[in-house]
């Protein structure tokens, strides 16, 4: 009988852009890039852009809180702590992801993006869940689930 395997998501590194395969169930470990060995680090949100989103978001085997943003913001920026806090907590059971929306206005326009920021919710590949707006209460119950553990 096979050991059951850990779920797994796709990173791209944030030094050298590498595309890195981490087991969840390590993630706590600080897992390093397999090209430049420098961390990649899950206790804080990861940026993904386009070319990211299908293999990090849609394709992971953990749930994905994704937050599309843009720097020009306000609202964008006060959300920032509170998705940090989702980020540290859900390290290994829920990955919190970036997506700017001015540089992937395909993706804004193919999820009916209308307002910012606004925070989607994936499992297995579909949308979950939505929350748009300043609204860390409605995002940490979207989160809730991901974050409790099993």
């Amino acid at each position: 009988m096979s050991e059951p395997t850990s779920p797994e998501a796709w990173i791209r590194c944030g030094f050298c852009l590498t595309l890195n395969r981490i087991q969840m169930a390590r993630a706590k470990d600080r897992p390093k890039c397999g090209k430049c060995q420098r961390p990649i680090l899950l206790d804080r949100p990861v940026k993904v852009d386009g070319e990211d989103f299908e293999k990090t978001v849609l394709q992971s085997q953990v749930p994905v809180l994704v937050d599309f943003y843009a720097d020009w913001c306000g609202p964008c920026h006060m959300l920032a702590p509170h998705l940090d806090q989702i980020a540290s907590e859900g390290v290994g059971s829920l990955l919190v992801v970036k997506l700017d929306s001015d540089r992937a206005p395909d993706l804004s326009q193919r999820f009916s993006i209308r307002g910012l920021p606004t925070v989607l919710l994936f499992q297995d590949g579909v949308e979950a869940g939505r929350v748009v707006g300043m609204d860390p209460a409605g995002i940490r119950a979207l989160a809730e689930p991901a974050l409790s553990p099993p």
